[in-house]
């Protein structure tokens, strides 16, 4: 989790009320339990990997590892320019000071320290950092209960305790989000890999699942409270609701801000070292197949965090940028999955990739229906314009376009494979074997032995 959770979760309290906070926090906090289940599986068939791209790689082929590659490095550099933004805007919010200073330190810091120490000193500070947010969310709790004065007739008024139209929408669209998203981050699967045994895995899921539900409920109840209290203006808002947070701890004494800052430092902190650690990793595997010496890979990290600053300094929404990251996935994800189970034998890497990009038109096609022909509102669909709060029903059709359109098109592509394949055995007078089982191997014994072997010895997996 980083700062980011202070805006968005805040801002959909204001909107859809303890419905919304509610249906977010599970819909965040319980999709990383897909970890202790899928993880198990993809270490079984892939035990030399250590990022869903090279399990990818194995199943699809080269080519399909590659567009998985680019969309999780896409990704990892969206979460990077929201969480940068979000930590400056904290920072001028609660202080008034410029955040670019504090950006730059961030940014130097936990290159020095992930460079020296990799990804294990990720984990290390993540334990660190992990205890000081949690002593610090206990105190700015009991802080904002107690300081706090909640006036009875604005919870009637606000209307945040009634379930809203978004609200049910939202039951949808956030697990469909945020579960496929969470496969592009690669600092989740580089923690799925290095867990010693499967139980430790479910072990940590669990726990993690348990803290962040805890952790999003408190966060985003602040919208409410904020409402409640008067420091948000209510409806219509004169603010934009992402500064809920932020007013509400305006009404706090001094050394709860000092703690709020705190906090924040440390949540970005270890979101934003995970995220340069994933980078650097998905990098060297993936582009270069670790045969480039790591540090040439960091420098490069280092020339693309400049344009993430840069960036950060000017995104004007946090929350858009989360969800145009959310539609690539949901659009991405299903047809990629669908070779994990043995029935979709028959399932190649050319399915993966025409799902893909299928889905993104398909959000586009939808976007052309559901707006009267208007091209340029059907185009601004694709990055979510209009956000997720619109009174409307865009954002549910373009979560629902993009992962059953990904399934339909990778479907379509398979038909005309195939049948391509068949007149071309049939025209050659050679059997038609695309629909053959493969021999099954035993997931139980390593694909690889021997240190001297390479990773790219293994037969990698088809794309046509």
């Amino acid at each position: 989790m980083g700062s980011g959770i202070l805006f968005s979760y805040p801002q959909l309290a204001t909107i859809t009320g303890v419905q919304g906070v509610i249906v977010y926090a599970l819909s965040s906090a319980l999709p990383l339990l897909v970890f202790a289940t899928v993880g198990p599986i993809i270490r079984r068939k892939c035990p030399q990997g250590f990022v869903l791209t090279e399990w990818t790689r194995q199943r699809y082929g080269i080519v399909a590892a590659i567009y998985l590659s680019f969309m999780t490095l896409a990704t990892l550099f969206l979460y990077m320019i929201a969480e940068l933004s979000a930590v400056g805007q904290v920072i001028t919010a609660l202080t008034g000071m410029d955040g670019l200073p504090v950006i730059i330190v961030e940014v130097v810091v936990t290159t020095i320290y992930t460079s020296l120490g990799g990804f294990q000193i990720s984990f290390k500070t993540d334990i660190v950092q992990g205890t000081m947010v949690t002593l610090l969310i206990v105190i700015a709790t009991i802080t904002i209960g107690a300081k706090s004065d909640i006036q009875k007739d604005l919870i009637d008024s606000s209307g945040l305790l009634d379930a809203s139209l978004l609200g049910w929408q939202l039951i949808y669209i956030l697990p469909v989000a945020i579960l496929t998203n969470n496969f592009f981050l690669a600092s989740y699967w580089l923690r799925t890999f290095a867990s010693k045994t499967d139980k430790d895995l479910r072990i940590g899921v669990s726990i993690a699942t348990a803290v962040v539900l805890c952790v999003l409920v408190l966060v985003g109840m602040t919208g409410c409270i904020a409402t409640w209290t008067g420091a948000f203006p209510g409806d219509p808002p004169q603010e934009d609701g992402s500064v809920a947070f932020f007013l509400l701890i305006g009404q706090l004494p001094a050394w709860v801000v000092g703690i709020v800052l705190v906090m924040v430092v440390s949540l970005s902190t270890a979101a934003f070292d995970s995220w340069q650690s994933a980078m650097v990793s998905t990098a060297s595997n993936d582009l270069f197949r670790n045969r480039l010496n790591i540090w040439y890979i960091r420098v490069a990290v280092v020339l693309v965090i400049i344009p993430v600053v840069i960036l950060a300094l000017k995104a004007p929404s946090i929350l858009q940028i989360f969800l145009i990251s959310d539609l690539i996935s949901a659009a991405t994800i299903p047809a990629l999955m669908l070779g994990l189970h043995r029935a979709f034998y028959f399932w190649h890497g050319l399915e993966v990739v025409a799902g893909g990009f299928g889905g993104i038109l398909t959000v586009f096609l939808f976007g052309l229906v559901y707006y009267d022909g208007d091209a340029d509102a059907a185009a601004g669909l694709l990055i979510l314009e209009n956000g997720l709060y619109g009174n409307d029903w865009s954002a549910f059709g373009a979560f629902v376009a993009a992962p059953v359109g990904s399934l339909l098109w990778g479907f379509g592509v398979l038909g005309v494979r195939l049948g391509i394949q068949w007149l071309l055995a049939k025209k050659s007078g050679k059997a038609f074997t695309s629909l053959d089982r493969p021999v099954e191997v035993d997931e139980a014994e390593p694909v690889i032995t021997g240190s001297e072997q390479s990773i790219d010895d293994k037969a990698a997996g088809k794309f046509f």
